[in-house]
């Protein structure tokens, strides 16, 4: 068992609480994101044996995070918004040299690479001109429709999980679903929360083979939409400058730890 995969599924899943942070972007930064689609993948294959020790402490570490820390993150949100989002476009940008470096852009970039990087980004920052908002009401009950609704939600929001750059709860936050999804994780709502982890498993299952495959065959392709996307997603969680010196000075140090977290991870995976 690789216990030390309970530490980064708890960083994973504090990521995966956050609207417009990617649980896909922290495992690049984890260096540990080939290895999760791998290991998604083989699960469901006859080898699955292989991949309990990989998966089994992550998946502990990401539940965890989920159960223990939804509270904590809403407050975080609720009360010391900018700082905390400063703190995790400090952790997008982070990446990004990484991510150059592992594409070795500079030589493996054509034009076609830029416009597809500049297009996806820009598709990504357009969502935040849309008018979702995360404090909604949270739905209590449930009928065959809304189940049906959540699951397929779960299914969408799983598959923007290992997609470096694209947050699953931002897929949640776009459908309508995410303050039902923090509600039922807050309470303990089992049936709430069977119903969007059955569609996130489903999710996990199908779209971690399609994403590998895309990986496999157009390599730096993929380089050149996924930092797209996370620079798109800056723009989607950008708070905007605070009006008050303090709030301002905050910010700037989360951001300064957020890059400052990233680099390490970065640098000690760099190989």
């Amino acid at each position: 068992m690789e216990w030390k995969n309970i530490f980064r599924g708890l960083v994973m899943g504090i990521s995966d609480l956050i609207p417009g942070v990617s649980g896909g972007t922290i495992a690049v930064v984890l260096g540990i994101y080939d290895r999760l689609l791998e290991a998604i993948s083989g699960f469901f294959s006859r080898e699955w044996k292989r991949y309990i020790g990989f998966l089994l402490p992550l998946g502990m570490g990401i539940g965890l995070a989920l159960l223990l820390l939804s509270r904590l993150i809403q407050y975080l949100l609720d009360e010391h918004f900018m700082p905390t989002q400063f703190f995790f476009i400090g952790l997008l940008l982070g990446v990004i040299p990484y991510l150059v470096k592992r594409a070795d852009a500079k030589h493996n970039f054509t034009f076609k690479h830029w416009i597809v990087l500049l297009i996806a980004g820009a598709l990504i920052a357009s969502m935040a001109f849309t008018n979702s908002d995360k404090s909604g009401e949270p739905m209590t009950s449930l009928s065959l429709l809304s189940a049906v609704g959540l699951f397929f939600s779960g299914w969408l929001a799983s598959m923007a999980m290992l997609l470096p750059g694209i947050s699953g709860s931002f897929i949640l936050l776009l459908l309508g679903v995410y303050p039902t999804a923090i509600h039922a994780l807050s309470t303990l709502n089992i049936p709430f929360i069977a119903i969007i982890g059955a569609g996130v498993a489903v999710g996990f299952i199908v779209s971690s083979k399609f994403i590998r495959y895309l990986l496999a065959q157009f390599p730096y392709m993929m380089y050149a939409i996924i930092i797209g996307l996370i620079l798109g997603s800056t723009f989607v969680i950008f708070p905007g400058f605070a009006n008050n010196l303090v709030t301002m000075v905050i910010s700037i140090i989360t951001f300064a730890l957020g890059l400052t977290l990233t680099a390490l991870f970065s640098t000690k995976n760099k190989d």
